[in-house]
């Protein structure tokens, strides 16, 4: 989680001189040739056909829809307001571990879920502009949100299968046709020019969030029981909002912290909801 805390902020200091598409998927091209020399390297065996349709599902999560996503969303938005409505991730995941684990959670849990989801929901249509103009960003990230949740949820099962590292190096292989072409369509149309500093956290959000922070994530998540691991995405936001503020001057302001405290405790009291009654009934 802490790989991925600077993932929010740099991305934003990267789409200021660089094509959000060209950040999105050009991220996961960089990704993809480093997992593609790792696999051949190690001589991986391939994923039998049913665990490349899994890998499908977290290619469009992980590799092809948060990235996109956030990358243009934050072209329009401060980190710290994109780390807020982010914040809803840890509940995201864990309801997704619910559904892809067939568990059966009490009302407690779907109730706290709801309240995180409206909480990051009601923080984007009261800013400034609602959800029109600027604030359609905030679909944007809810997209990620959601698309993220699923990728995580997948992926944390897969690699039970496969490995922590394989899937994530699996599922780079798969989308790199996409990537690839994607980043060359941007690049044909807007040449990539940005200065040392955009490029340092263009190759950051490559290397650590695209590939290698998901080393350590996707094996956490293999360990499980997922709904209880996901707690650790709580950190994420905080960190976010902080980076955002230390490296990017940007204002901690009343609204941002009391939004990010809102979303983020309601994601808390949902997953911490999941695995008391996980616990319950392990003891039971």
């Amino acid at each position: 989680m802490i790989a991925f805390s600077l993932t929010v902020p740099l991305t934003r200091v990267a789409v200021q001189t660089l094509s959000p598409l060209f950040v999105g998927a050009g991220r996961a091209v960089v990704a993809g040739s480093l997992a593609l020399c790792c696999l051949v390297i190690t001589r991986q065996p391939l994923p039998s056909a049913r665990q490349w349709l899994r890998l499908t599902v977290v290619a469009a999560g992980v590799v092809l829809g948060f990235p996109l996503l956030t990358s243009y969303a934050l072209t329009e938005v401060p980190a710290s307001h994109g780390a807020v409505v982010v914040g809803v991730l840890p509940a995201a995941t864990a309801v997704m571990a619910v559904v892809r684990g067939h568990e059966r959670p009490s009302a407690r849990f779907w109730v706290a879920g709801a309240l995180g989801a409206g909480a990051a929901v009601g923080f984007a249509v009261l800013g400034p502009g609602g959800l029109h103009s600027g604030r359609l960003a905030d679909l944007l990230l809810l997209g990620a949100v959601g698309l993220g949740a699923v990728g995580y949820a997948e992926g944390g099962l897969v690699s039970r299968e496969l490995g922590a590292w394989q899937t994530i190096c699996w599922a780079l292989v798969l989308a790199l046709p996409v990537t690839l072409v994607l980043t060359m369509a941007s690049a044909a149309t807007a040449p990539p020019v940005s200065s040392r500093t955009g490029w340092l956290c263009f190759a950051y959000v490559s290397a650590v969030s695209m590939f290698l922070g998901f080393f350590a994530w996707y094996r956490g998540l293999a360990i499980g029981p997922m709904t209880r691991v996901s707690q650790v995405q709580l950190v994420q936001p905080v960190l976010s909002i902080l980076w955002s503020a230390v490296l990017l001057g940007e204002a901690l302001t009343a609204r941002i912290l009391l939004g990010g405290v809102t979303v983020i405790g309601c994601a808390a009291f949902a997953v911490r909801s999941r695995s008391t009654d996980a616990s319950a009934k392990t003891v039971a």
